[in-house]
């Protein structure tokens, strides 16, 4: 991966490439042109995973969507500092270890050792940054105090420490949701001594039937809070401007933290320092199984490795990507197998012509300026794809070694096209290689002998046992049929 960086950083890096970058933020609803705060250098912040589990598809789904960004803005020129949390403390966690009768450190150590190797399989590249929300107590318990002091937190009769989201005046903006709509649908009576329904906890209150390893001594910390951990939403807003400052340009994550999630951290964030959290807000959508949103709640998840146990994980990594980022993406078998065949038109192309290795893009050339301009409308990776396609077509007609080279590279920039093609279109032949050749001479001798009928009795046992042979001038290949 490290050598496929310092490709990328070098064809970025052939041609000047003008910032004509538009993003779609969810703050303005609205796509707008991207310029980083700091020039040449983005910071951007994504949420990441709550550590209790394997890692599903539509976890997969997140993190593939702003691998594409990172890839893509690196692509462009730019040194991106890309930061993506993890929570390593809340019930889920708690009750898991609980119930599996180890310590929470324990749990999540295990899960965030299966997540590397998961989504590593995806060739989703690490962020610069994975903070751990239990190493940012202290950052967190800062900001609550002056929260407190500004007051826009206060604590409750139970000792929980909320937020009076009625005390901010800007609640709402990032949702659209006003707060007379959210307290019109509001059931639920004050309870555990909320001030209003709609607020939200910052400091929960450590309970007798907790682990000891649950729970922070606030007081120990130089606060007057007492026992107990951080709510969800304020373990971002204390990561986020502890690695990346009080205002940065890009803080992702799934549509479903939209609200309350996200428009909770800008009301902790701002609230706090008075300054705009992030530039640009950018949300993925879901994945759907029978048209509903895939979660561990509606018991209708697939895991990553249970998945790569059926398909292999670039056509994975295929399927997830030719959908834009922003739309809702359809989970099946069906998709998977159009996925694989797909992008095995693409590996044909790279398997009939040695790719000339190119130094540097040259972003004027033109399928390469399609692509280019696909990638610049908001990560507009379907249109992408579909010039890697024409590109191949095109690969097919002249047999340009230059072309399979920009084939290559441009699929380098999502993450794709890396392998072998040889090694790509024959994985996972029940039969080896030997005996393919083989099989393959004998048909060569018969039809060498005008015993047709003999050379299709080859080709269609071999075909039935997923093997296709392909004749050309230059002799017969043969590739795995899925």
């Amino acid at each position: 991966m490290k050598a496929l960086a310092r490709m990328q950083n070098a064809w970025a890096g052939g041609i000047e490439i003008p910032m004509s970058l538009r993003i779609y933020n969810t703050l303005s609803r609205a796509l707008e042109p991207f310029t980083p705060i700091e020039p040449g250098h983005v910071r951007m912040y994504v949420c990441g995973m709550t550590i209790y589990d394997l890692c599903h598809i539509g976890h997969a789904r997140m993190m593939m969507a702003f691998d594409i960004v990172q890839r893509w803005l690196k692509a462009s020129g730019l040194k991106v500092t890309y930061v993506r949390n993890i929570t390593d403390i809340d019930d889920k966690i708690i009750k898991r270890a609980v119930e599996r009768r180890i310590t929470i450190r324990a749990l999540t150590d295990e899960m965030i050792t299966a997540m590397h190797l998961d989504i590593g399989a995806l060739a989703i590249e690490s962020p610069s940054l994975e903070p751990r929300a239990t190493e940012y107590v202290p950052e967190m318990l800062a900001i609550i105090k002056t929260l407190e002091q500004k007051g826009l937190a206060y604590q409750a009769s139970n000792g929980d420490v909320n937020f009076a989201v009625r005390k901010f005046p800007g609640y709402g903006k990032l949702s659209g949701k006003s707060l007379d709509e959210l307290r019109a649908g509001e059931r639920v009576a004050v309870q555990d001594g909320k001030e209003d329904p709609l607020d939200f906890v910052l400091w929960k209150s450590a309970k007798d039937s907790e682990p000891e390893d649950a729970k922070w001594d606030a007081q120990a910390l130089g606060y007057s809070f007492g026992k107990g951990r951080p709510g969800w939403h304020i373990e971002c807003s204390a990561m986020s401007c502890k690695t990346l400052g009080e205002t940065f340009d890009i803080h992702g994550g799934g549509a479903d933290l939209q609200f309350p999630h996200h428009e909770n951290e800008i009301a902790q964030s701002e609230g706090a320092n008075g300054k705009p959290l992030a530039k640009f807000w950018v949300h993925n959508g879901f994945v759907r199984v029978d048209n509903e949103k895939m979660s561990k709640s509606l018991g209708n998840f697939f895991t990553i490795r249970d998945v790569l146990k059926q398909y292999d994980a670039e056509t994975v990594r295929f399927f997830l990507i030719r959908t834009h980022y922003r739309s809702a993406l359809n989970y099946s078998d069906a998709h998977l197998d159009d996925a694989r065949t797909a992008l095995k038109r693409l590996y044909t192309a790279l398997d009939l012509v040695p790719a000339q290795v190119l130094d540097a893009i040259d972003w004027t050339e033109p399928f390469a300026a399609r692509f280019k301009a696909a990638m610049d409308e908001d990560f507009g990776t379907p249109e992408a794809v579909a010039v890697l396609f024409d590109l191949a077509s095109e690969i097919n007609r002249t047999q340009s070694k230059a072309l399979a080279g920009l084939l290559r590279a441009l699929g380098a920039c999502v993450g794709l096209l890396q392998a072998d093609p040889k090694v790509f279109l024959q994985a996972g032949a029940v039969l080896d290689e030997t005996a393919i050749l083989d099989r393959i001479a004998q048909r060569a001798a018969a039809k060498a002998e005008r015993d047709f009928a003999l050379a299709d009795t080859i080709r269609k046992n071999l075909l039935a046992q997923g093997i296709v042979l392909k004749d050309s001038a230059s002799g017969t290949t043969w590739e795995v049929v899925k």
